[in-house]
């Protein structure tokens, strides 16, 4: 390569370095401004756009020691999310709680109980039921899954497998909590 090819290319190379000190990124832009700033740098197809940092010091057109962020795949915190930049998650709900009502008989082959849900929103709920015999050995553990309304208690009825089983049932041990789903 001539001389004048190397300065060139020297040339470029500063530039990137100024570009990526500077903060200023030639990589395509999305129409977003962050505050905060943000590293920047010369566009490289080495670059992981699925990791939020990430430095490349190994390709050419990289800038050693600086910072790339992707800001495609971050929650923002402006009007227009609502929520200060918390809409990537949710809050998790409470557990309800669990109540007996009735266990299994000869002739009702279900528990019934009671599902308390203590969260603003409804949703469903896994309620398990043991139900023992005599010497309190599990004949069988059974769950069903039941919406209830926000701050609202519901009757769920647990089957048994079979109608016969209930014959050996002597007690119901519901967990005292059924977890949202």
């Amino acid at each position: 390569m001539d001389r004048r090819g190397q300065q060139l290319k020297l040339a470029a190379v500063a530039v990137c370095v100024v570009l990526a000190l500077t903060g200023f990124s030639t990589s395509k832009g999305h129409g977003r401004s962050h505050s905060g700033g943000g590293g920047g740098g010369c566009s490289s197809s080495g670059q992981d756009h699925d990791s939020s940092s990430s430095t490349s010091g190994s390709t050419s057109s990289g800038s050693s020691g600086s910072t790339y962020h992707d800001y495609d795949d971050d929650d923002y915190s402006d009007d227009t999310y609502g929520d200060g930049g918390s809409s990537g998650t949710s809050t998790a709900q409470k557990d309800a709680t669990v109540e007996l009502i009735d266990c299994a008989t000869p002739s009702e082959a279900y528990a019934t109980v009671e599902v308390t849900n203590p969260n603003a929103t409804g949703g469903y709920f896994t309620v398990t039921v043991d139900f023992l015999d005599a010497g309190s050995r599990r004949v069988e553990q059974r769950s069903a899954e039941e919406y209830v309304a926000a701050n609202d208690t519901s009757t769920v009825q647990v089957d048994l497998s079979a109608p016969g089983v209930a014959a050996r049932v002597d007690t119901c041990d519901p967990e005292p909590y059924a977890p949202a789903r």
